[in-house]
């Protein structure tokens, strides 16, 4: 299972290089992967600072890679 976060892991980080800030609802429809994976996978890079999330209404988040 671990290897499967970090595979999603190197998606997220792609998509969020390519698209810039996102919500987290559109990432999960764009990469096509099972939510609870990306859910997974999201909090493994915000736990090593690679991105910040933050609430964005009720349901949703907006994602972004931390500036360097």
């Amino acid at each position: 299972m671990i290897t499967e976060i970090g595979f999603v892991a190197g998606d997220i980080w792609n998509y969020l290089d390519k698209h810039g800030e996102t919500s987290f609802l559109k990432m999960v429809k764009d990469i096509d992967k099972p939510k609870d994976l990306t859910l997974m996978s999201l909090g493994w890079l915000a736990r090593e600072g690679h991105v910040e999330v933050v609430r964005s209404g009720r349901n949703d988040f907006k994602v972004k890679l931390r500036n360097r």
